[in-house]
């Protein structure tokens, strides 16, 4: 008589719930984060009425780059404890309602205090790396992949909803646009997000990936990765490892040379001759390339690797800066028009949301589930830091100058020390995905970080 071993069991049938999580959390990423991209659509409408140069609007992005690198921390700490969806869903309401009040915009104190502190309070709760870390908990296998879709999501954001603002701008009023992008959130996402989101897989009596829960005696037998090194039963642990530094600097840096274009992608390249539409044409095709390149390194991440990526999108990011600037300053001008900001929209586009899902999972293998969104949060506050410095600086200097090159171009030469940075890290010595498996004893408990 043959027994049927746990291996021939059939696998559960139906779709396994995690990926009505991913499709959540991508509509969710794409509405919310498609509408604060569309912010640098409203710099020159803004400007013009209430008489601001670039230096005084854009003290409201600087604010909520601040605000959200402080808070998100702290944020973090609430979605470990609280389990996540509460934080999401709060947040969600909070993004959809400032964005109708912006509609209502008297002067820049206003838009300082609503844009600036409230949003960002907001956007911390329903932020891609809160939804990420979420992720983690439902996907190990397929941890990159997820964290990339749920990247995508963003990418698209910026692809349809940037030109969708435009187009309503200027058939409209840029009041009647802020009021169009809130309402997305608050009719569409929340809704979504209140049916779907759930906070572990447990509770619906799921294994992550979807996996059958093994017998007690192959549980006993069956191999198991053993956990990292640097895996942390505490937040403050990773501070005292390389490996956090090296990702979160270069974190900080990638946040330097993205929030910029944001509010300052679309003014440059009609500065440069281009139409408004033409310019957030440009701008949305860069953010949905990066459906492609979010998608690409997670999946490449999770076959091959993280830390390697995550160099090369650097690397790419950092060149695209160079194609975009040096033709100017050196006379060639065959890439000084249109041309060059069509080759900067299609390398950076592929590199823009790539080191999310190469950041996030590669964070989540080295140190673990338990305090991931407060780790997560400590690294991301880097980036936020990184951010608000070059949207302000970029404004200060354009109102000294005239121009942006010079902070377009100091921004852009530090991603190659981010890039040197992320490839130095030793991934095969602390990654979980790389230690030695072995069978785990009976009456071991197997740790809940990898």
């Amino acid at each position: 008589m043959t027994t049927q071993t746990p291996a021939q069991t059939p696998p559960r049938k139906g779709l396994y719930y995690g990926w009505y999580m991913v499709a959540t959390f991508m509509f969710v990423a794409l509405v919310t984060t498609g509408a604060r991209s569309a912010f640098g659509v409203f710099v020159i409408p803004m400007s013009e009425e209430f008489h601001w140069d670039r230096t005084t609007i854009t003290w409201a992005g600087f604010i909520g780059a601040v605000v959200a690198g402080l808070i998100q921390p702290f944020i973090g700490r609430i979605f470990d404890v609280t389990g996540g969806r509460k934080v999401i869903l709060a947040g969600l309401i909070g993004v959809g309602a400032v964005t109708v009040l912006l509609s209502r915009t008297p002067n820049i104190y206003f838009l300082v205090v609503m844009y600036g502190v409230v949003m960002s309070l907001a956007a911390g709760g329903v932020s891609i790396n809160n939804t990420s870390a979420m992720l983690a908990r439902w996907f190990r296998r397929r941890r990159a992949t997820v964290m990339g879709l749920n990247a995508a999501g963003a990418s698209m954001g910026g692809m349809l909803i940037v030109p969708f603002a435009m187009f309503l701008l200027q058939a409209t009023s840029w009041r009647v646009a802020w009021v169009a992008l809130g309402l997305l959130i608050l009719l569409l996402a929340f809704p979504l997000a209140f049916i779907f989101t759930r906070d572990y897989p447990a509770k619906l009596g799921l294994q992550s990936d979807g996996d059958e829960e093994p017998a007690e005696d192959a549980a006993a037998a069956a191999p198991r990765r053993a956990a990292g090194p640097l895996e942390a039963d505490h937040w403050t642990q990773p501070f005292r490892s390389l490996p956090f530094w090296q990702m979160s600097l270069s974190y900080m840096i990638c946040g330097s040379t993205t929030y910029m274009l944001s509010f300052h992608f679309v003014p440059y390249a009609i500065d440069r001759g281009v139409s408004p539409g033409m310019a957030a044409t440009i701008f949305g095709v860069m953010l949905g390339l990066n459906v492609f390149g979010a998608l690409g390194a997670g999946m490449l991440a999770d076959r091959f690797g993280r830390k390697n990526l995550l160099a090369l999108v650097y690397f790419l990011r950092g060149s695209g800066y160079m194609i975009l600037l040096l033709p100017g300053l050196l006379g060639v001008t065959f890439l000084s028009g249109n041309l060059g900001l069509w080759l900067f929209a299609l390398i950076t586009g592929f590199s823009w949301w790539a080191t999310l899902p190469l950041t996030s999972s590669l964070t989540a293998d080295v140190y673990g589930l338990r305090t991931l969104g407060t780790i997560s949060g400590v690294s991301f506050a880097f980036h936020q830091f990184g951010s608000a410095a070059s949207v302000l600086f970029a404004a200060v200097l354009y109102d000294m100058t005239g121009s942006y090159t010079i902070p377009f171009l100091i921004a852009g030469s530090l991603l190659f020390p981010a890039a040197l940075s992320a490839f130095t890290i030793r991934e095969r010595k602390y990654s979980a995905r790389y230690q030695p498996q072995g069978p785990v004893a009976a009456g071991t408990p197997a740790r809940a970080g990898t």
